[in-house]
């Protein structure tokens, strides 16, 4: 794992190295850069595949006390994560979360060519479903989160958290439910930079940030998951309208997590990907 010193904090990354084309997978909460491990196996050697852990609850390093970690904040993140490698025409993937509408919206995405949007925020889903907004509540209880990592250091409580998340629909295995779940039940700073994402309002002028960009001229691929329980079946549509150059793909017997349930659809769809 690498690691990069940015203006919230330091962000651990892997790169796979290849020539080209490069891809840069964003991951949801709770999850962290290993969630795109068998979708990276399994493309060619080519591809450059580019993978950041940011800062929403799994990642091992806290972020400085006063980071940004507003929405906007973490898109604005993700744009200084590819300005500092100096990536360019990348293909940015993003699950669960929806960097790539902000970013479009901030005007940060200029290094961006291809958008993969798979099953991810838009519109006014934010925090996602109902498992997010109590999310939400939660973390502006004060201590309840600190409760809840003390609890999550039990192993028995950590498997019975994973085989409950609501994102996936496959088992998770067991060396990413510790991967996932320890740096919450260990790390004070980790907590509060999910706490501070978590907590943040949102008024109807902030939430039409999360409809896209129309302006955006690139191929864009929008993969929805037929089981998802998070993400509005609607909404997989109404971002593949909302672009000129867009296509969308349903990932049968899948959650949210597509790459972790249906990895093989992500692989056969980003090799076929038109260049721009």
């Amino acid at each position: 794992m690498k690691s990069i010193q940015l203006s919230a904090g330091t962000v651990e990354y892997l790169d796979s190295g290849g020539p080209g084309p490069t891809l840069v997978f964003l991951h949801g909460a709770m999850k962290d850069a290993l969630v795109w491990r068998e979708v990276v196996a399994g493309l060619p050697a080519r591809y450059r595949c580019v993978r950041p852990t940011l800062p929403l609850g799994s990642h091992r390093i806290p972020m400085e006390p006063e980071a940004d970690l507003s929405i906007t904040g973490l898109a604005r993140l993700v744009a200084e994560f590819l300005d500092a490698l100096d990536l360019s025409e990348v293909t940015l993937v993003q699950n669960h979360w929806g960097a790539a509408q902000i970013m479009l919206a901030e005007g940060c995405a200029e290094r961006v060519s291809r958008l993969v949007l798979c099953a991810c925020e838009a519109f006014d889903n934010y925090p996602p479903g109902r498992p997010g907004r109590a999310s939400a509540a939660a973390a502006r209880v004060p201590g309840l989160l600190g409760l809840a990592g003390r609890a999550l250091r039990s192993p028995r409580v950590r498997h019975r958290f994973a085989t409950a998340d609501p994102s996936a629909g496959r088992r998770i295995p067991p060396d990413l439910v510790e991967r996932w779940l320890l740096p919450f039940a260990s790390e004070a700073g980790v907590r509060r930079d999910l706490a501070k994402i978590l907590s943040e309002r949102h008024t109807p002028a902030t939430k039409r940030q999360w409809a896209a960009a129309t302006d955006f001229p690139g191929p864009v691929l929008v993969v929805w998951a037929a089981d998802d329980v998070l993400m509005p079946p609607a909404h997989g549509r109404l971002l593949t309208d909302a672009f000129p150059n867009a296509r969308l793909v349903i990932a049968e017997h899948s959650r949210t997590c597509v790459p972790l349930d249906r990895p093989e659809v992500l692989i056969r769809e980003l090799i076929t990907l038109p260049s721009v």
